[in-house]
């Protein structure tokens, strides 16, 4: 018999939990599971959309006040007919940030109910204000699941510590990497202005955020382009962060760094380069890390990302620096992740 498997996501905008999900909703197996996606704005980023198996469910989304009340009192504020879509075996909160989606995920009749951890909820709140707020308001909530789905092991003992639980039922899984569509995609002819394949090309990808480190970056690449000329960085992705980060590197680095925005097919843009650069300060698991991996792209990653990222083997700040200098073209080897996305789906099934 079918296992009924909930996910409740806030939207599915350019990001990389929305990616992970899109990722997953596409990969899993609909003769084992029944899944309902709920979420609570319309549309879709990612080209082709959702498979025609998942059953997607649009909801209004609560009052935005109930984002800064106690979680359990702001939650009887809300009233949706939940009995009608019946039990569920699971009930997720993918998104783990959104009132809405904990809404969802513990108003919905389920036998059990998880939330996924993207981030090392320590580090984030140490380093983001906002969030903090928010945290204040929403940690009620997290007694009411039954389990916590970590993309990473380093995310469990921070999210202990910072949540004040005294222990917790961890189910470590990491994100899905579509290998077919970075296949289908990589072999596309993209547009990339003023690349020039003589050159030693780096690319970064994910939201221009605080978060991710580009200003790290930035001022790490422009040290490395004052020693050679030959240096390029293509930034992939789009955030409030956009425009400071681009005064930074033209004053930094003038014509050696360039923005892309975001882009619907970012692996046609990998598959064009020579290597794949990320100092984020903090993360969750990089999703990013993993696509270029499976590119074949040789990584050049702070010390701090091995935590997050089975296998990497990162740089110390002046180490990467050096070998940001001393990079040369190498022959791709990509990896097809075949026992990474097996272990990935069987975790989901045994929810």
């Amino acid at each position: 018999m079918k296992k009924r498997i909930a996910f409740f996501q806030s939207s599915m905008g350019a990001g990389g939990i929305e990616k992970s999900l899109f990722n997953l909703m596409h990969n899993l197996d609909y003769n084992r599971v029944d899944a309902t996606l709920f979420l609570f704005e319309d549309g879709c980023f990612f080209p082709g959309g959702f498979p025609k198996e998942l059953d997607v469910k649009l909801l209004s989304p609560p009052p935005r006040i109930c984002s800064f009340l106690p979680f359990d009192t702001a939650r009887h504020f809300w009233k949706h007919d939940w009995e009608q879509y019946g039990e569920f075996d699971v009930a997720a909160d993918f998104n783990s940030y959104q009132f809405s989606c904990a809404c969802g995920a513990l108003g919905v009749k389920a036998k059990r109910r998880v939330m996924w951890l993207h981030n090392n909820v320590e580090i984030k709140l140490q380093n983001e204000w906002k969030y903090r707020v928010l945290w204040h308001f929403f940690a009620g909530k997290l007694k009411h699941y039954d389990c916590f789905i970590p993309c990473s092991k380093a995310l469990e003992e921070p999210f202990l510590h910072a949540s004040g639980l005294e222990k917790a039922n961890f189910t470590v899984i990491q994100n899905y990497i579509d290998i077919t569509e970075i296949r289908a995609k990589q072999g596309e002819t993209p547009e990339i202005p003023a690349f020039d394949s003589k050159n030693v090309n780096f690319v970064a990808l994910g939201r221009l955020c605080h978060q991710k480190g580009y200003d790290i970056m930035i001022d790490l690449f422009a040290k490395a382009c004052r020693e050679r000329e030959d240096l390029r960085l293509y930034i992939i992705g789009g955030g409030f962060d956009r425009r400071v980060l681009s005064q930074q590197a033209e004053r930094q680095a003038p014509g050696k760094i360039i923005f892309l925005g975001e882009q619907s097919n970012p692996y046609a843009i990998l598959d064009k380069m020579d290597a794949f650069l990320s100092t984020s300060r903090y993360e969750g698991q990089p999703l990013n890390i993993e696509e270029a991996r499976a590119i074949g792209l040789p990584l050049y990653c702070t010390k701090n990302l091995e935590q997050y990222s089975e296998g990497l083997q990162g740089y110390e700040m002046d180490e990467l620096l050096q070998a940001i200098i001393h990079a040369e073209k190498q022959e791709k080897k990509p990896d097809e992740l075949e026992e990474y996305n097996r272990e990935i789906l069987e975790r989901v099934y045994e929810l």
